[in-house]
């Protein structure tokens, strides 16, 4: 691992000072982030990679923007889209590369967008927004699409629905280079479903709470005609439940690099829990949950290593890393915590190899 070179990003909103994406080196050994430069890109709030590592996805105001990465990891803007709508919130490529996945909070939409093979940003090959009620609560009385991911066999797209306590299951038609609703997963009411990441082995699917502060965990099955997802377990994210519980809001969600740990933030308790996966059930067993001296955690990324992890802290305008003690338990922070304004998303990844041909994204490119 010595030999591999790591990049951060960490996309921030840029109402203040920030400009909009911030580049990290990564020192893996020690768990230390330096960083290198910052990228103009407004309301940067959220990135995403592409399978050949050679291209950065980025939010925008204006929809999505493509970013070409260089052996160093630094980023060369290629073009944008608009994606007919307001501002995305999350975005993820499917298993293929061949699209682009984006998750409108805002306006409830799911939309899909072509990449091609130079890393050009293509046409909108679809648009699907969701519709119904939520609760009459604040947060969630209509669609908030807060996350967006297709499963590992690359047969379905899961979006996340904060605002109607859904998790929406579509078929990608990749004939038509449609979306097509199969089933959708209900959830508690006034829970607020937030993040989905799918066990490394693709047998399992973790979804966070937001506003329940919980993790529940679902078996899956795409074998059939139709998915499957079986709950197996409810387990919450929180120090402990009482009446100040209603402030708290899990955020954050990273499955570390191993495969054998999964690690949520929660805002408000200003907190990390680690829990240890059983690799044969897919359950949770929580390990600790302990304060990451910052103020609302929004996203949270592991080191390569699996021993140090970092925490962007929205409210308090910095990033905290620790490493992790696996045998007591414990985290230790590391450094002094990075000042960055209004961080909303961080995220780790090795640089692209140039000269490796195998690296190039195969597949026919769809029409336009």
């Amino acid at each position: 691992m010595e030999n591999m070179k790591y990049v951060a990003y960490v996309g921030t909103y840029t109402h203040g000072n920030s400009k909009g994406i911030h580049v990290y080196d990564v020192d893996v050994e020690n768990g230390v982030l330096t960083e290198r430069a910052e990228v103009k890109v407004s309301n940067a709030s959220h990135t995403a990679i592409s399978k050949n590592r050679r291209f950065l996805y980025s939010i925008e105001d204006e929809g999505v923007a493509v970013f070409k990465r260089d052996e160093n990891g630094d980023l060369e803007r290629i073009n944008s889209v608009n994606i007919d709508g307001m501002r995305g919130c999350f975005l993820a490529t499917d298993v293929d590369g061949k699209y682009l996945y984006v998750a409108g909070y805002h306006d409830g939409k799911v939309t899909v967008v072509h990449t091609h093979k130079d890393g050009r940003l293509g046409s909108l090959m679809d648009g699907v927004f969701h519709t119904g009620l939520g609760s009459v609560a604040e947060r969630n009385f209509r669609p908030h699409v807060n996350c967006v991911r297709p499963t590992p066999d690359n047969k379905y797209l899961c979006a996340v629905d904060n605002g109607i306590d859904q998790v929406k299951i579509y078929r990608i038609n990749k004939r038509r280079h449609k979306l097509e609703l199969v089933d959708i997963l209900r959830c508690p009411r006034e829970s607020g479903p937030r993040i989905l990441r799918f066990s490394a082995d693709g047998r399992f699917v973790y979804i966070l709470f937001e506003l329940s502060n919980e993790i529940k965990v679902y078996s899956y099955d795409g074998t059939g005609n139709t998915p499957e997802f079986e709950l197996l377990q409810t387990i919450s994210t929180l120090t402990k439940r009482d009446e100040d519980s209603i402030h708290n809001a899990a955020s954050g969600l990273a499955l570390a690099p191993d495969g054998k740990h999964l690690f949520c933030t929660t805002a408000g308790e200003n907190t990390v829990s680690m829990y240890e996966i059983d690799p044969e059930t897919g359950l949770l067993e929580k390990k600790f949950t302990l304060p990451i001296s910052g103020d609302y955690p929004k996203d949270l990324v592991i080191f390569p290593d699996n021993q140090h992890i970092a925490i962007a802290n929205h409210a308090s305008n910095t990033i905290t890393t620790f490493k992790v003690d696996y045998e007591k338990n414990i985290i230790i922070m590391n450094s002094k915590p990075l000042k960055v304004e209004t961080p909303n998303s961080i995220h780790m990844w090795l640089v692209p190899d140039l000269n490796n041909p195998a690296d190039d994204i195969q597949y026919e490119e769809p029409e336009e």
